[in-house]
């Protein structure tokens, strides 16, 4: 609504959250730490910046909620649990995961720089370094899940998809957000574009798409993406310009392109949650299911196969256009936003408001009775920015939360990183072990996880989470 120039709503927003008390809980559900971060701590500490500091009510109740969510860091554990009860202060001893315990950097140290109390920084710092630095399947990419008990991963499925995508995204993001961090920031995220070049960088056969596979415990190469994933083009560009890196520049607008070709080949123009490719070095997916006629047809003519064929208001692909259109000037890729807008507005639109769908290649599809908050905080906002001025919240000035929501940025340094290649502690790496949690849980809905990694066998009609 500020960026907008919604003064009035963006009042009674403020408003709104003045009055809520984030010491309490109404009920025993527990917080996700995650989530909360980055949505509601990340929007109240932008809207704080944003406004310029004229609503010291902002801060005030985003330094409550932090407080709260201290609680998940037990005893010297450098890693947060996921989730706690706000009630008790007490967290669930579950396993992690990368994306979970490693995207709270950028918040957490806005945070300590207007609070001027180092500790909620040195919280978030410390679980994103212990993940940087322990051993990792593949070098600078470590496992998706973790321990935060123990500190140790979990598993060994390696992935830019969700569970891991945020947490790839955020070691460039705070390099650039904090003039002071470590080096070690921008060297694990150059390492794991590195890593990812040379290990999971591939090409279909047809269409010469360019996709970054997945990475399994069994260390196989798995031959899918996800719309989630799909941040990675954008994210790229991001990096890549910060490092004054062409190739890195240039993979990530590969990347975009391979994304939206998901989106212009369906029926709907709408991309879909879940998609494999076939590759000249195998088509395995990690499903004991081949692929189905209906699959071979559509691959033959686009150059990827739908497993799971919904879509439920994720805003990557238009994410990472958004960067591509800043990066390029190319008018293309505001043509591919107003094309999203149409399809949109012709197939998501319903009594005023939108609904997902089940089915992105059915213009008949029917409807997910469901609309997310990120369908507001980030789809609108990339495209409202991509057909905006681009000096309005300029990429020299600002970066994005992984919600969207933007932070002011300091005075651009000479350099990121060092010139050396970072080393793990601890050794060499060894599968353990553990449960992983779900991915962006929508309740009742089928997990990502379970289809990603081929524990479902039938799944062109199923939801991730």
């Amino acid at each position: 609504m500020s960026i907008m120039g919604l003064d009035d709503y963006f009042k009674e927003g403020v408003d709104f959250i003045s009055n809520v008390d984030f010491s309490k809980s109404k009920t025993n559900d527990t917080v996700s730490i995650f989530e909360t971060t980055i949505r509601y701590l990340g929007g109240m500490l932008s809207a704080y910046e944003l406004s310029n500091g004229s609503h010291p009510k902002l801060l005030e109740k985003a330094t409550q909620l932090a407080d709260k969510m201290t609680y998940a860091w037990v005893g010297d554990n450098d890693v947060p649990f996921g989730h706690i009860d706000f009630s008790t202060n007490t967290p669930n001893r579950d396993s992690s995961n990368i994306a979970e315990a490693g995207t709270l950097t950028l918040e957490w140290a806005t945070l300590s720089k207007y609070t001027k109390n180092d500790k909620y920084r040195k919280l978030a710092e410390k679980s994103a370094r212990r993940i940087a630095i322990q051993p990792a399947p593949l070098p600078g990419l470590p496992a998706q899940g973790i321990d935060p008990e123990s500190g140790e991963p979990v598993g060994g499925y390696v992935t830019w998809g969700g569970g891991s995508d945020s947490y790839f995204e955020y070691l460039i993001k705070y390099a650039r957000l904090n003039s002071d961090a470590d080096q070690l920031y921008a060297d694990y995220w150059r390492l794991a574009v590195d890593s990812s070049i040379n290990t999971l960088l591939r090409t279909s056969t047809v269409g010469n798409h360019v996709y970054l596979a997945d990475f399994d415990s069994s260390r196989r190469i798995r031959h899918v993406s996800s719309h989630l994933a799909c941040f990675h083009g954008g994210n790229w560009l991001f990096g890549g310009k910060l490092l004054n890196n062409q190739t890195i520049v240039d993979i990530g607008l590969q990347l975009v392109d391979a994304c939206w070709n998901t989106y212009s080949s369906t029926a709907t123009g709408i991309g879909p949650e879940v998609f494999a490719f076939i590759s000249s070095d195998g088509t395995y997916t990690g499903s004991d299911d081949p692929i189905n006629l209906d699959q071979f047809f559509f691959n033959s003519k686009h150059g990827f196969y739908i497993t799971a064929a919904d879509y439920i208001f994720r805003p990557e692909v238009l994410e990472s256009n958004f960067y591509a259109w800043r990066v390029t000037g190319d008018p293309k890729y505001v043509e591919r936003a107003a094309s999203a807008v149409k399809s949109f507005n012709d197939y998501l639109s319903v009594n005023g408001a939108y609904s997902g769908i089940w089915n992105v290649d059915d213009i008949d599809s029917d409807r997910i009775d469901d609309m997310e908050s990120f369908w507001f905080a980030e789809v609108m906002k990339y495209l409202y920015l991509t057909f905006d001025d681009p000096k309005h919240i300029s990429l020299d000035e600002y970066v994005f939360n992984t919600e969207a929501h933007p932070f002011k940025l300091p005075s651009l340094k000479t350099t990121y990183g060092s010139n050396g290649t970072p080393t793990p502690s601890g050794g060499s790496f060894r599968v353990q072990d553990g449960k992983t949690p779900e991915v962006s849980q929508i309740p009742g809905l089928p997990s990502l996880k379970d289809i990603v990694q081929g524990v479902l066998g039938n799944v062109e009609q199923a939801v991730l989470n």
